[in-house]
């Protein structure tokens, strides 16, 4: 009752909201800690309102010569302000909102800091866990190496096993169709007729009549076709071995990508500051602007007796000059230039694990002949060698991906006009450009492998390398399939794996003995497994994408040497015994 009373005493027993001019001010760290503590202040002006706004509104510059009465509405205004005396135009800049954003009673400004509050929590948990977090992230670390180590010895069992299991779902689909179709031979589609019900096609003999005849076809193909490739499927088991003997004679290679990620952040910080600095580089130009009808406002005084609301206000960036006016120019030539570095930097990347993992295969003793620091030796004669191809190559690339965008940039542009022939060439544009640059991306990988191998041009190199490919375009496609099954069960083993440990150990389903950490001081446990699990991703990718690099490499490799030596004296294979065993070939010089 007394609160009713003090309320009623200031007149604001029907303005139950609280409005805040600037929503902006109150946006900083210091106003959210203090929101999280329950003693929220914003340094803006704040009134009590009978409505919240409903709408987006803000001073334009056109409205300054306006009476103020017809630029504010009075109900979000401080209420002592009368807008119609011409003595108080000095005050309307102060207590009168200059923007306005819709909101609901339920949706206010302080009830909108429960964000902040959630944001301060979040940081409470990273900093309550942030070591078990590392510790997550380093057993995601050994379990990817162990993986890529351990594949020399169950890279053949796991193929095999997944193989199986692929043709025994098969057999088990065809058997449960068979079993299905046994149990509605009374049921005929001709029955049914059309129906939007699904679930009815599910009920008769013909649904399952197809199913069983689809499944069988596939695994028909998939028998012969195991058949067939059961060789070629040994050589990439054989490779995929030899390239974890690779890797455990350079563990240094998996910390490249650490190398390439900060090249890469340089990248992108480079781009954003020129970006910034071209957005700005205009002489900025202020304007005296009033509220009310002013006279006598030149612009070249800082007061006037006569209109004290004038103020001087940041209006644009000069846009005159021979750089302003060609800013958008360099903008996209920014734009060229980020992309540009990005794919030399990824180019140098693979060229010098490419060059390390070749050094490996061509060393005719293992390990007596393998130089000493292959990577950084590769990386030294990456630059000094090969800069030139590389960035050709990745300007390549560059070209496509910039095509690509403004093909994006059309589209967006496009979307209101209701053309379907335009919108079906955009689209097949796109499609056409998308595979364009997926297949630029393979020849170019493969360019820089036969670059680090021979030293010739990316030219030269891509030729060479496209050719070889191509006459063993079967062993290719095998290769590329039985590793992507393996590394993408690795990665699921390694998130997978590190992620439920996570859970258990973050929703205190695992215990440590004492105090080391207790579960219920986390305010979201979530926050800390969602950092985990995507930590892991990232790890086992960059783990991977190493693996993957110097199986494409050792497949090259191996390929040039079946065409280029035959086992006699003068031209010994390189290549490792299991595989001379299983191609039936032998070298004439023991190793």
């Amino acid at each position: 009752m007394l609160v009713l009373l003090g309320y009623a005493a200031l007149g604001i027993v029907d303005r139950p909201n609280l409005f805040y001019f600037n929503i902006l001010k109150c946006a900083t760290s210091v106003n959210i800690m203090a929101a999280s503590l329950n003693d929220f202040q914003c340094p803006t002006t704040q009134v009590c309102v009978e409505r919240c706004p409903d709408r987006f509104w803000a001073v334009q510059l056109n409205m300054y010569a306006m009476p103020p009465a017809d630029v504010f509405d009075d109900s979000f205004c401080v209420p002592s302000i009368d807008l119609e005396d011409p003595d108080q135009v000095s005050l309307f800049l102060q207590l009168c909102p200059f923007f306005l954003i819709p909101t609901t009673p339920g949706e206010d400004l302080l009830n909108g800091f429960n964000a902040g509050d959630i944001t301060v929590r979040i940081f409470e948990d990273f900093a309550s866990s942030w070591p078990w977090i590392l510790i997550g992230l380093l057993i995601a670390m050994v379990v990817s190496m162990l993986f890529l180590l351990l594949l020399r010895f169950i890279a053949p069992v796991m193929v095999w096993v997944l193989i199986i299991g692929v043709l025994g779902a098969g057999a088990y689909g065809i058997w449960h169709c068979y079993w299905e179709y046994e149990n509605y031979k009374e049921a005929s589609i001709t029955d049914v007729g059309f129906t939007t019900n699904f679930n009815v096609y599910l009920q008769v003999q013909e649904t399952w009549l197809a199913f069983l005849i689809i499944i069988s076809v596939v695994e028909a193909i998939l028998l012969l076709t195991l058949i067939f490739l059961r060789t070629r499927i040994l050589i990439a088991i054989a490779l995929i071995q030899e390239s974890s003997k690779a890797i455990s004679h350079m563990m240094s290679s998996l910390l490249y990508p650490l190398l390439t990620f900060v090249l890469l952040v340089v990248c992108v910080a480079y781009w954003g500051t020129t970006a910034l600095y071209l957005a700005t580089s205009g002489v900025p130009v202020y304007k005296v602007v009033t509220v009310g009808n002013c006279t006598n406002i030149n612009g070249t005084e800082d007061y006037y007796s006569d209109c004290p609301s004038a103020s001087c206000m940041f209006i644009k960036y000069n846009d005159e000059g021979l750089l302003q006016r060609n800013l958008f120019n360099l903008q996209i030539y920014n734009v060229v230039a980020f992309l540009w570095c990005v794919n030399f930097v990824i180019a140098l990347g693979q060229c010098t694990l490419a060059g390390a993992f070749a050094s490996y295969y061509w060393a005719f003793t293992k390990p007596d002949d393998i130089p000493t620091f292959p990577v950084c030796a590769s990386f030294v004669r990456s630059l000094r060698y090969h800069v030139g191809s590389l960035a050709f190559g990745a300007l390549i690339l560059t070209l496509v991906q910039l095509i690509r965008i403004l093909l994006e940039y059309i589209d967006h542009k496009t979307k209101a006009a209701d053309n379907a022939l335009i919108r079906f060439l955009l689209c097949c544009l796109k499609c056409c450009f998308w595979c364009l640059e997926k297949f630029i991306k393979f020849l170019n990988r493969n360019a820089y492998i036969m670059i680090a191998i021979y030293g010739k041009n990316f030219c030269v190199s891509a030729k060479n390398a496209f050719m070889l490919l191509m006459r063993n375009i079967i062993r290719v496609v095998v290769l590329d399939k039985v590793t992507d099954l393996l590394l993408f069960f690795g990665k699921l083993l390694v998130v997978g794996g590190v992620g439920v440990l996570s859970f258990f150990f973050f929703s205190g389903r695992i215990l440590l003995p004492g105090e080391t950490f207790r579960f219920e001081t986390l305010n979201y446990y979530w926050i800390p497994i969602i950092t985990v699990a995507f930590g892991s991703y990232l790890i086992a990718h960059g783990f991977f994408s190493v693996y993957n690099m110097c199986v494409d490499t050792l497949f090259l490799c191996f390929l040039e040497d079946l065409e280029r030596n035959d086992g006699s004296l003068q031209k010994p294979y390189f290549m490792s015994k299991n595989l001379m065993k299983i191609l039936s070939k032998s070298n004439k010089v023991p190793r």
